[in-house]
């Protein structure tokens, strides 16, 4: 069946890029409309924006999706995360500002204020999209590929020669816990050089060690450590089961990604949606194993 929230709940934070601070209600919505930002602070034009693919109109250093009247939130990834490990299909997100705060610069904020809010099954069949046929893209070696699986996978590999992070892989399927176990808590992270670079333009205005790893010359620097020896790539995958939720429904697939990052993840979409032949929506009864139910990808 398809979940909402039971009841509207507010989360307030800084803004991690625009250093602003910001103040998000996410409230019920009914079956089939999906999920939805509103600007709230926005007075003129229309304020309604779909968390979809072909919404997004940023992704350098966040997702952003925007409308054509130019209202838009960006750094949307980590909630998008949250809300497919809750299993939301519905939701109003209502927010007076330009991005959605970054809390601890993880998903696991936003779970807990659902868990606490609690979730509510809805009298209609959730729709999953299955991957028929496998797509990829390659650009400046970066690769993701799809491809079909009968489980919700997501694989990636990173390679980074500095900030003492070198190559990582990790792996999950989104089922019996895993979202909340393997993935939730990796925090987002950032070069102290860049960072500095990025506020001379008036970006990660609202960065700091409580809210990403920052990583210098000899490597972590936050006191308190990591909260996986390798919390980079599990963030990477963080981002990707966010954004690939843009897609309007759970996909019932393989993502693999090599060095990705936001861009790649939305051309993926962008290429398994160039064709029918690609993908097809299923109801959530017409998966045939257990492992493709789609309970909430954690455990309470």
């Amino acid at each position: 069946m398809q979940n909402t929230v039971s009841k509207a709940l507010t989360m307030s934070g800084v803004g991690l890029h625009s250093g602003r601070h910001i103040t998000m209600t996410l409230e019920p919505a009914p079956v089939f409309s999906g999920i939805s930002f509103v600007r709230t602070d926005l007075t003129e034009g229309d304020n309604v924006i779909p968390a979809l693919w072909d919404h997004v109109v940023d992704t350098k250093l966040c997702t952003v999706v925007g409308n054509v009247d130019g209202a838009n939130v960006g750094t949307i990834e980590h909630l998008m995360s949250a809300l497919r490990g809750c299993g939301i299909d519905n939701l109003i997100i209502k927010i007076d500002g330009p991005e959605v705060p970054i809390m601890d610069g993880s998903a696991m904020p936003f779970i807990e204020a659902i868990e606490a809010a609690g979730i509510t099954a809805q009298a209609a069949p959730r729709r999953v999209l299955k991957v028929l046929k496998e797509v990829s893209v390659e650009q400046d070696g970066k690769r993701v590929t799809l491809a079909p699986s009968e489980t919700f996978t997501f694989a990636g590999q990173i390679d980074f020669n500095r900030g003492g992070i070198g190559s990582q892989a990790f792996e999950t399927s989104l089922v019996n816990g895993n979202f909340r176990h393997d993935i939730a808590q990796a925090r987002t992270f950032g070069f102290l050089n860049e960072v500095e670079y990025l506020r001379t333009q008036g970006l990660a205005l609202g960065g700091s060690m409580s809210n990403a790893i920052v990583l210098g010359d000899d490597g972590v620097m936050n006191p308190e450590g990591l909260r996986f020896e390798d919390e980079f790539i599990r963030h990477k995958l963080l981002d990707a089961i966010g954004d690939l939720y843009l897609a309007g429904a759970p996909i019932l697939g393989r993502y693999d990604g090599f060095k990705a990052g936001h861009a790649m993840n939305n051309a993926i979409l962008h290429a398994l949606f160039a064709s029918k032949e690609n993908w097809t929506f299923i109801d959530e009864n017409s998966a045939t194993q257990d492992q493709t139910r789609l309970e909430p990808a954690f455990a309470a």
